[in-house]
């Protein structure tokens, strides 16, 4: 009998310790993550600098405030909307395809007061934007490329009042083509640019008819410039999806000042895109 007992003792043992290494085994692949904790307060701001422009932002909690900081794309600002609130969490699409997760804890005293986002904060890199959404990375890599190009074109300029808009180089790879210009400053006077525009519009307006513009949003540039120094140039490269100039139409690259009267205008041609230089893939 007990024999019997041990053997039922023993079967009863083995099937709990199997149920028990089951559970941890669930428990282990489900897991939550190592998520990066923050501590933002209510009376000081956090900056997050990410290595690639921002796509999409979102909060778990209506406890916090956020934005991207003016002028930049690359750096989000938090803040607590209210006093030792709960734990929660923000989530961050960068351009370069990552998610980044933080989990957010109050700490008024003691904020993270500037944080870099590096991988420790990453849950998912392999992101698929949609097609008009182009890979921001990419994009870089082949505006830096035609940066530094050493091939130029001629005959694409306009000066006036000394200030000077020039393109010296036309690129593409697949969809999208690369243009770069340059900005010249020859006054003693800084030069604040109200708006730089790409729009397609008729080489001659009638007068019964309205100019129609087409506006050309670019998808990248190679800098953020407001302001122009005198006695300088500035040298950019704007990238763009790729398109054709119908006929009796051109494209403008329009330059605007700022409260202020110097503007310029820089007419495209169809002709003007048909040599263009193709950016090798890396």
């Amino acid at each position: 009998m007990k024999n019997i007992n041990k053997f039922y003792f023993m079967c009863f043992f083995l099937i709990m310790l199997s149920g028990h290494a089951q559970f941890n085994s669930r428990d282990s692949a489900s897991g939550q993550e190592d998520f990066k904790n923050l501590h933002i307060g209510y009376s000081k701001t956090t900056s997050i600098v990410f290595p690639y422009a921002i796509r999409s932002i979102d909060k778990g909690s209506g406890d916090i405030l956020m934005q991207k900081a003016k002028g930049v794309e690359n750096i989000l600002l938090l803040k607590a909307a209210k006093e030792n609130f709960t734990q929660t969490n923000i989530t961050v699409v960068t351009a370069d395809n990552r998610l980044y997760v933080f989990l957010l804890n109050y700490d008024d005293v003691c904020p993270d007061l500037n944080i870099k986002a590096d991988k420790t904060a990453v849950v998912n890199d392999g992101i698929l934007f949609s097609l008009e959404n182009e890979n921001q990375k990419e994009i870089e890599q082949y505006a830096q490329r035609a940066l530094f190009k050493k091939k130029k074109v001629s005959g694409l300029q306009y000066s006036e009042f000394g200030i000077q808009l020039s393109v010296n180089g036309i690129f593409i790879h697949q969809d999208l083509l690369f243009f770069r210009v340059v900005l010249s400053n020859n006054s003693k006077i800084n030069y604040d640019i109200d708006q730089f525009r790409f729009f397609i519009r008729d080489q001659k307006k009638s007068k019964r008819t309205a100019s129609q513009e087409i506006e050309i949003l670019p998808l990248y540039c190679t800098s953020l410039v407001s302001s122009i120094p005198d006695k300088s140039e500035l040298t950019l490269v704007y990238a763009v999806s790729k398109f054709t100039i119908p006929e009796k139409k051109y494209l403008t690259l329009q330059l605007m000042e700022k409260n202020g009267g110097r503007n310029l205008e820089i007419n495209i041609k169809n002709k003007d895109l048909v040599n263009l230089e193709i950016l090798n893939s890396f």
